[in-house]
């Protein structure tokens, strides 16, 4: 019994049913999904070839596998060879017409119709509560590529075993495939895997290009938001008077365009300032608001509701918010931040008001 007679003997009753190309798919479309989810992995260069593969091969070798679940047959008359029909699936005696495609066929209207279906899911996700985000087109796709094995092994086992397609992987290693046979199926062989893996690089290349800013557009966008009085975020109302231990919503922003998944720190601290010669000032007091450490993936946005409240009074009081890339020094402060934004108040005591 070969190692692959036994390994598939210890699939359940169910898997085994599932023809081993099907099986492949089902295994790469899961795996590309714990890649994408799954850090520190989703960083690596693992994550960009399963996803090449996941977008530009698998929908559409499912599709095709679920339409044309034949075994590629020759047009030919009847033939009492059985040595023949051992290798070609023909059985002795039967007049064939031509039913199913090649390998070659199936491989190129695998890359075409993927071209084709995942923009589809696109358009169609853009309808959806969901739109058009990373992890919407990631399930989406691999539920439309699912599907369409299941329809494909319903399809193949509903056929005659001698008429379903299968891949001969044995068959390929016990003759020696693909160096076995004349020189100008050799040739077809070769030029074959040379098409299939331009055609990767060509639209992995593409792909890599539109989704990686070059370094000169890689940036971090902060911001601070108040609810407008039609209840959207707007960049304007700030507050401009406290209450000391009271509290006042403000929303926080980041949107990531480094290309990349990014950690940063944002610390907030209401301070007492003084000034300075040549318009700087000297921090003369200071009082931590909040901190916040989100990492937020390349391409995403992250937003936060906090509470700003202080417990230091006085006038003209800044109001700090100041972003790091990564971790922040001891003594956060406006110069050593990678971004900083700030608020002008004046913060009262409870029962008292600043005169004006």
């Amino acid at each position: 019994m070969s190692v692959s007679t036994l390994l598939r003997q210890l699939l359940p009753a169910t898997a085994r049913r599932l023809h081993a190309d099907l099986a492949v798919v089902t295994v790469v479309t899961v795996l590309t999904i714990v890649v994408v989810l799954v850090p520190p992995v989703n960083d690596t260069i693992l994550r960009f070839a399963l996803g090449m593969l996941f977008l530009l091969f698998l929908p559409g070798y499912a599709f095709i596998s679920a339409l044309f679940p034949e075994a590629h047959v020759p047009e030919g008359p009847p033939t009492g060879d059985d040595s023949e029909a051992e290798t070609t699936g023909i059985l002795p005696g039967r007049l064939y017409t031509k039913t199913g495609i090649d390998g070659v066929e199936r491989v190129a209207l695998a890359f075409g119709t993927s071209v084709a279906i995942v923009p589809l899911i696109g358009i169609a996700l853009s309808f959806t509560p969901w739109g058009i985000g990373l992890l919407s087109i990631v399930f989406a796709v691999a539920a439309f590529t699912l599907c369409a094995v299941v329809v494909a092994t319903y399809r193949r086992l509903a056929l005659p075993e001698d008429r379903r397609f299968t891949v001969p992987y044995q068959t390929w290693v016990d003759s020696g495939w693909p160096w076995s046979g004349d020189t100008e199926s050799r040739l077809d062989v070769l030029l074959t895997i040379v098409l299939a893996v331009s055609v990767l690089l060509a639209f992995g290349s593409v792909t890599y290009a539109v989704g990686s800013p070059p370094d000169g557009e890689q940036f971090s966008e902060f911001y601070i938001l108040t609810e407008g009085p039609s209840g959207d975020l707007v960049a304007e109302r700030y507050p401009t008077d406290l209450v000391a231990g009271e509290p006042e919503p403000i929303v926080i922003g980041i949107e990531n365009n480094e290309g990349r998944s990014t950690a940063y720190t944002v610390v907030i601290e209401v301070q007492e300032v003084q000034s300075l010669e040549d318009n700087q000032v000297q921090v003369v007091d200071r009082d931590r608001v909040n901190t916040f450490e989100p990492t937020v993936g390349g391409g995403e946005t992250w937003q936060v509701e906090h509470d700003l409240v202080s417990t230091m009074t006085g006038t003209d009081l800044r109001v700090a918010y100041m972003l790091y890339v990564g971790e922040p020094p001891a003594e956060p402060s406006t110069e050593t931040a990678d971004q900083s934004l700030h608020l002008w108040v004046d913060v009262t005591g409870s029962g008292t008001t600043v005169e004006t």
